[in-house]
């Protein structure tokens, strides 16, 4: 039985570097997208080649993520993470020094493996040493980073890559990595699982991997100047049949790698299944705004990742209240009501139009910035509200692997309704009403519902 007596005082600390390696994590998946063009000239190839470098990383990091929960067990938290923090530096001085495109891919791939295990078993170590009342402000912390990283990456990489060299944007994460890692061999804990321990599902890994890696290599082929459809719904295709199979396997094996049973709680099924509509959608919304901003709008590339910094100013203005309004009105409500808000708010990024006065488009990203941040972290709390024990490592696991497709997920969705509909606005509206799913399950909650977490009596 693994470790699960939480500490008597909340581990602040522990969580603000688990949010720093969240954000630098997530900041890398996207911050190379706008260098693309330098690194290609810098190695002599074409531009669309690169975009192997940025799915590298993102299929190793989804594949990988599966694994994370099982060595965390075997291994312990604390080794685990250190050596996943020592692993994405090291690679990103690789991923600086590259001198091909194969080497820059390899050192990618390199940093995926870091990624994948840093992030899933650093929010496990928070987790089990947070008291339940503590879990909201332990959330409230780890969630920012999902929220902000990917609205400040393009704007970043976009300013490093034009004033200094693309390599960069590698060469800031080995400070960041150095003190991540001493700040870690402090405030990281988290032993090896008492024997006996369950055997590594070599199986569950690799139908999962297998699923996971073909569903986001097809999304990863979606692009906004020409997409093959036929290629992204093969892909797809093979994704969902190769997850069927997992999922199968999953319930039938004795150790499985990730135990659906999990499920069963039912705030953990809410966040895992209406979280993910949400983080979809979600996460489509930065990808649309460049684009609207630039193709219809015809600003620069600098003007529209301005305009979209407001959403990440949102995000962060409304962090300090989020945990008092769960406290206040509880999770459910707040879910429900930020829900039917945002579904509306869809409403309004789609009356966006270039005659549009900027103050006025700045309030509307403004506010739909805050939503995202109030929805966001209030799934995240709910999900690990009625776990206890060994089944946190599970449940971990499973909601941050299928959160990870969710995201891969958000753009493929947005690109392909964008194409069929040849309409920003409609593809909003379109957006909106696939929210709208996400408040199903939620209707359906107890009004009670995590009150202890939320400490709402």
């Amino acid at each position: 039985m693994t470790e699960s007596v939480p500490s008597p005082s909340f581990p602040r600390g522990m969580a603000l570097l688990v949010a720093g390696a969240f954000f630098m994590e997530i900041l890398d998946a996207s911050i190379i997208a706008p260098a693309i063009p330098a690194i290609a000239t810098s190695f002599g190839v074409a531009a669309i080649d690169v975009n192997v470098a940025i799915s590298a990383y993102l299929v190793t990091v989804a594949v990988l993520i599966p694994c994370s929960g099982w060595l965390a067990d075997r291994f312990g938290i604390r080794p685990v993470f250190l050596t996943a923090i020592a692993v994405f530096t090291v690679a990103s001085v690789g991923c600086a020094l590259s001198t091909s495109l194969p080497m820059l891919v390899g050192m990618r791939v390199a940093q995926g493996i870091g990624g994948a295990l840093m992030v899933p078993v650093g929010r496990l170590a928070v987790l089990r040493f947070s008291a339940k009342t503590d879990l909201v402000r332990a959330i409230a912390l780890l969630t920012w980073p999902a929220l902000a990283a990917p609205v400040v990456a393009p704007a970043l990489g976009g300013a490093i890559a034009t004033l200094g060299s693309w390599r960069w944007i590698f060469f800031v994460n080995i400070p960041i990595g150095l003190v991540g890692f001493l700040l870690a061999l402090k405030l990281i804990r988290g032993e090896p699982a008492v024997p006996p321990m369950r055997p590594f599902d070599w199986r569950g890994l690799l139908l999962l991997g297998a699923g996971i890696g073909a569903t986001l290599l097809a999304v990863e082929q979606v692009r906004a100047d020409g997409t093959s459809w036929p290629a992204v719904a093969t892909g797809v295709l093979a994704g969902s049949v190769l997850l069927a199979i997992s999922v199968r396997h999953l319930r039938r094996s004795p150790s499985p790698l990730i135990r659906p049973a999990v499920l069963r709680v039912r705030t953990l099924r809410v966040s895992v299944t209406g979280g993910a509509v949400y983080r979809l959608v979600v996460t489509a919304v930065p990808f649309l705004l460049p684009l609207l901003f630039q193709l219809e709008f015809g600003w620069s590339p600098f003007a529209a990742g301005l305009m979209v910094t407001a959403l990440f100013l949102g995000n962060l203005t409304i962090k300090p209240a989020t945990t008092p309004l769960m406290r206040r009105w509880g999770i459910k409500r707040v879910l429900l009501v930020t829900g039917i808000v945002s579904v509306g708010w869809f409403g309004m990024l789609a009356v966006l139009r270039p005659g549009v006065p900027v103050a006025v488009m700045v309030l509307i990203l403004y506010v739909s910035g805050a939503l995202r941040s109030i929805g966001f972290t209030a799934y995240a709390s709910l999900a690990f509200a009625d776990v206890e024990g060994e089944e946190l490592t599970h449940a971990n696991t499973l909601n941050a692997a299928v959160h990870e497709l969710a995201a891969g997920l958000g753009i493929a969705v947005a690109a392909l309704t964008l194409t069929v509909l040849t309409s920003f606005s409609w593809t909003f509206v379109v957006l909106g009403a696939v929210l709208a799913l996400s408040l199903i399950e939620t209707v359906r909650l107890p009004g009670d519902t995590a009150a202890h977490v939320t400490g709402r009596t």
